[in-house]
């Protein structure tokens, strides 16, 4: 099996277990204290999960969604969402973002999750009946080869996904892609500061922990402005491991670009 291969059924098989955790009622995110054991460090308060999230965001939503979260922020809080908006989750998991999303964006508007492991898939899909969410919609696929058309949403966003992929230039080219012109990213991530190595990220946890294949501030940055993004922006939030952060991430598609 190839390198990328390995690492991608390693992903799939971790998050395929948080969801069987999850849905059997217990937090998915303490999983991540056996690939990155900061995420659990004493004092150092949370830095993955559902303790991102605004208590009151999340109190009526389904259980096993809060659960399943895995993330290292809230991209739902930074993204700004508006009225009839569609908006697209990368690595959807357990779908607590696309529910808050869809909550955002009303009955006009509407919420896609992408997800490649089947488990997430199925949990995601109770909790939207669960919460009588009509306006969203999971699909299977990968975040380099997403399964919707050209220009299709006004919003992509992700939690703790990006780092995970072994080919970050074609997420942030399949991103540019299904954008509609004017359309912009909202992403929360685990990035590295600008001088540490590859050598040195993976010294720090594991790629399967979400430190290991996380981009630098600068790669960020160069990455979005090669798939053609304006306006990119890395903003550090809270320190994961040493040096390395929750960051949230904004980038804009020009108008005029299809």
């Amino acid at each position: 099996m190839a390198v990328d291969d390995e690492v991608r059924e390693q992903v799939r098989t971790r998050y395929a277990q948080a969801a069987e955790v999850a849905a059997a009622g217990s937090p998915a995110e303490d999983g991540c204290c056996a690939t990155a054991s900061s995420c659990c460090a004493p004092g150092t308060g949370a830095v993955f999960g559902p303790g991102l999230y605004d208590a009151r965001q999340v109190t009526d939503l389904p259980e096993t969604a809060v659960l399943a979260s895995m993330g290292c922020g809230n991209p739902t809080a930074v993204a700004e969402l508006r009225e009839g908006e569609r908006v697209l989750d990368l690595g959807s998991g357990g779908g607590i973002d696309v529910l808050l999303s869809a909550r955002r964006v009303g009955p006009t508007g509407f919420a896609y999750g992408v997800d490649m492991t089947d488990e997430m898939l199925d949990l995601a899909r109770r909790n939207a009946a669960e919460a009588g969410a009509s306006n969203v919609e999971f699909r299977k696929g990968t975040i380099e080869d997403l399964p919707l058309a050209d220009g299709s949403v006004d919003v992509v966003i992700s939690n703790c996904v990006i780092n995970l992929s072994t080919d970050k230039p074609a997420v942030l080219a399949e991103m540019y892609r299904v954008l509609a012109p004017g359309g912009r990213v909202g992403v929360s991530d685990v990035v590295a500061e600008d001088h540490l190595t590859p050598v040195e990220r993976a010294e720090r946890g594991t790629h399967v922990g979400c430190v290991a294949g996380a981009l630098s501030r600068a790669e960020y940055l160069d990455g979005l402005v090669a798939a053609g993004f304006v306006d990119a922006e890395v903003t550090f939030t809270h320190e994961v491991t040493d040096a390395m952060h929750g960051a949230i991430v904004r980038a804009t598609k020009p108008r005029g670009q299809a």
